[in-house]
């Protein structure tokens, strides 16, 4: 895409307000999970399933989606998710029942699962690709400001004025979202970006980031699920306390997305690795010190600073060794990331129902550990053996008798 300079970074502001729009809508549920109850007659498990459903839906639906709309221009598609995510959240506003509730977040979430494929090489392919995991970095920053801004204000916002009060603001913002991207990218086919393909792209490599995503998702999301009892329980924090220690972790994730935007594209390998090493520390140092509050404290904002920038890091990784389209290798990153949410939630409610709540960091810190491990062996796996040694390899397996 070919984009004036100022017309491109308007671009990339109405993008990174619809990262911060399908964030905020994807979690919302949970912060008003007492007040859509008792609205909806329904118990808090079944509220908590419309967080669930959205995220097997984006599991299940990425790559299909991708792979349907490979070859379709990129405005179209890219409009065509905003106008559903607008649409079916005001549909969400306005449900008269649960059932309808639960359907109009199953099509926000289809309209997400495409959203993640697409977004981050239609964000890239607007600048110079030298410039590649800096911009990435600049549309995080929108899903970086969902859990400090969008969903601490939702949550206040539905406990004042009812739950579909925040459903209909964000469906407005989402119209905003729609109208600015329609109106500033322009009507570009598939084919005509290199931001298509992956700047050096790698099967080995992408399959070892997958690998580690999964996983490491999974172990953050063993203690990040159960971050409230933790620190009520093991901590002993008041309830006062936890707005506070949430806004200090959403911060700490803001603060990781501007810095590892600075680095991203000098060490791109790097840039993964670190993140999970700190995440290990952070998540071990709770299980050690959980009982201290200020130690606490600065490991929950440390964990949340390296989640952030792995997040940003990984995506940007995904866009280098997509091995195809980086539409299809997006998708592949994003069920990676829902597949580790979905199985972090359920191990940590696993082990507490087994052991105390102290147990998710431990479980976390080792899963994290084991993932930063893999990141670590990533050039041994993905090293390709000297092509005289392959020769002489297919020769002597071509000279064994049969």
């Amino acid at each position: 895409m070919t984009l004036s300079s100022r017309r491109a970074a308007a671009a990339l502001v109405f993008l990174g307000v619809s990262t911060f729009s399908f964030v905020t809508i994807e979690v919302l549920p949970i912060g008003l999970l007492t007040v859509m109850a008792d609205d909806l007659g329904r118990s808090r498990s079944q509220i908590g399933l419309l967080v669930t459903g959205y995220a097997v839906v984006v599991v299940l639906a990425s790559i299909p989606l991708a792979r349907l709309t490979t070859h379709l221009p990129r405005r179209l598609v890219l409009g065509g998710t905003l106008a559903v995510l607008t649409v079916a959240t005001a549909l969400s506003a306005a449900a008269p029942t649960y059932e309808v509730l639960f359907a109009g977040r199953l099509v926000i979430a289809i309209s997400q699962a495409l959203f993640w494929s697409i977004a981050p090489p239609i964000a890239t392919s607007l600048f110079p690709p030298e410039l590649r995991g800096r911009v990435v970095a600049r549309l995080a920053i929108g899903t970086a400001l969902a859990p400090i801004l969008g969903i601490p204000f939702g949550t206040w916002l539905g406990e004042q004025a009812g739950w579909r009060v925040p459903f209909v603001v964000m469906a407005v913002l989402g119209a905003a979202a729609f109208t600015g991207i329609v109106t500033l990218l322009p009507r570009t086919e598939v084919d005509d970006s290199p931001s298509r393909r992956g700047s050096t792209p790698d099967l080995r490599r992408y399959v070892v980031l997958l690998v580690a995503a999964s996983i490491g998702v999974t172990g953050f999301l063993t203690f990040n699920t159960y971050v409230t009892p933790f620190l009520l329980d093991i901590t002993g924090f008041s309830s006062d306390a936890l707005g506070p220690m949430l806004l200090a972790s959403g911060a700490g994730g803001f603060a990781g997305t501007l810095i590892v935007g600075r680095v991203l594209d000098r060490y791109p390998w790097g840039a993964v690795v670190i993140p999970f090493g700190l995440i290990t520390v952070g998540l071990l140092g709770l299980f050690a010190l959980g009982e201290h509050k200020v130690a606490t404290a600065l490991l929950v904002a440390l964990i949340g600073l390296s989640f952030s920038a792995l997040a940003v890091a990984a995506q940007s990784r995904t866009l280098q060794v997509a091995p195809g389209s980086t539409d299809i290798a997006s998708a592949g990153a994003s069920s990676a990331f829902n597949v580790g949410i979905a199985a972090g939630a359920f191990a940590g409610g696993a082990l507490i129902d087994h052991t105390t709540v102290r147990s998710v960091a431990l479980a976390g810190g080792l899963l994290t550990a084991i993932a930063a491990l893999v990141m670590l062996c990533e050039p041994r796996l993905a090293r390709r053996r000297p092509l005289m040694e392959e020769c002489a390899h297919d020769r002597q397996v071509c000279e064994e008798p049969a």
